[in-house]
């Protein structure tokens, strides 16, 4: 089992979560523990309060999780999820999406600690795409 800061992704859409894994397993690491929690638990467009609860359980390997939403609902189911199950190991981090999950993996995989992720989530939002 690795030690490394987990990574939560929160979508409205199964597909682009699932997508965006696979992303970030090809450019980080399978030493990341990294779940997803997309769609609703009917297969709909929306999030699931049930499924960010399990994701960030799966991604718990005890160094701390990092969860990384969408946008709208699943930025507030994810925030209601850690109102209702309080860690501090357990983080919402507010940055861009695609870069911020890629960030955050690449530096998890280094063995960097927590804060560290998620400082490295958040900054992804500064980098120039061109």
């Amino acid at each position: 089992m690795s030690n490394s800061v987990g990574i939560v992704l929160v979508s409205h859409s199964a597909e682009l979560a699932a997508g965006l894994r696979l992303l970030v397993e090809q450019i980080g690491s399978d030493t990341v523990p990294l779940a997803i929690a997309g769609g609703t638990d009917d297969g709909r467009i929306g999030t699931s309060y049930d499924r960010v609860l399990s994701a960030i359980r799966h991604a718990d390997r005890g160094a701390g999780v990092v969860v990384l939403p969408d946008l709208g609902s699943a930025v507030l189911t994810a925030r209601t999820v850690l109102e209702d199950h309080p860690s501090p190991d357990v983080l919402i981090i507010d940055a861009p999406f695609v870069e911020g999950a890629v960030a955050a993996a690449v530096t998890a995989a280094s063995g960097a600690d927590l804060k560290t992720v998620a400082d490295a989530a958040k900054e992804a939002r500064n980098v120039p795409k061109l």
